[in-house]
């Protein structure tokens, strides 16, 4: 893929003009799309995961009396940590097949080395990497409107703690602002049934209080920045081996194989 395989191009054409040649053939929109992906699994895996732990401490500690009431979530944590784990070795996988798919594309479409020629293999296989990234999009899409959940129950959590503390300096009577709750119910973290299921008043002020509950908010947030992140990429890799196969196909109608 690279023209030290032809020397004498290099003694032809001098140093500089043979880096020049080099450079042409990386394909930097999937390089870019590389580093974004990459970056963005690893800011939704890592953070992902520790944000799950703390959320069963959370709803464990503050939210459920029962174990039963939150022994579902609790499996449903486990099994998705595991998740996290293969979700990261297939996309570091998919990662360094799409870069290099890209380095393929993009080295036959600019004839870079004079013989180095597409076939019709290589298009389907083009071909095949772009169905294939349109259905990781449209499931990572899913994913990223899922993670979006645990963001709003924190953002929402936080929010009405901080009307409670506004309440609070200007009340004198306790019962004033004791109505104020945030339902784990609601947002499908525990069953209708589980006791209390809910936080109320200063109680849930001081839960808001915690360390716990700061590194767990942040750390959802960053998880769903990385599935931002993660769907970008995504994208970017689609409209980079898109265009690529088109000019390919473009290059085999006029008989450049």
């Amino acid at each position: 893929m690279f023209p030290v395989r032809q020397p004498w191009l290099c003694k032809a054409l001098g140093c500089y003009d043979c880096c020049i040649r080099c450079l042409g053939a990386v394909p930097y929109p999937s390089l870019v799309a590389t580093l974004l992906f990459y970056a963005g699994v690893a800011l939704f895996c890592g953070c992902g995961h520790e944000a799950l732990a703390n959320t069963e401490v959370l709803v464990e500690t503050y939210f459920a009396r029962n174990v039963q009431d939150y022994v579902v979530m609790a499996s449903f944590i486990k099994y998705f940590q595991y998740v996290i784990y293969g979700l990261a070795s297939f996309f570091f996988l998919y990662g360094i097949l799409l870069l290099a798919e890209g380095f393929y594309t993009t080295s036959a479409v600019k004839q870079t080395f004079g013989e180095f020629r597409s076939t019709q293999c290589g298009r389907c296989l083009s071909l095949t990497f772009i169905i294939v990234t349109y259905i990781l999009a449209f499931i990572w899409l899913a994913v990223f409107a899922f993670t979006a959940i645990p963001v709003l129950f924190l953002f929402n959590m936080e929010q009405t703690c901080h009307n409670i503390n506004i309440l609070a300096e200007t009340t004198p009577s306790i019962n004033q602002h004791g109505w104020i709750c945030m339902d784990a119910r609601q947002y499908g973290l525990l069953p209708w049934n589980a006791m209390p299921g809910k936080a109320c008043g200063m109680t849930l002020a001081s839960i808001c209080k915690t360390s716990e509950f700061y590194v767990t908010y942040d750390l959802y947030i960053a998880a769903f920045a990385g599935a931002g992140v993660t769907l970008l990429a995504l994208f970017l890799y689609l409209v980079a081996t898109t265009y690529n196969y088109a000019v390919l196909r473009f290059l085999g109608r006029k008989g450049i194989r």
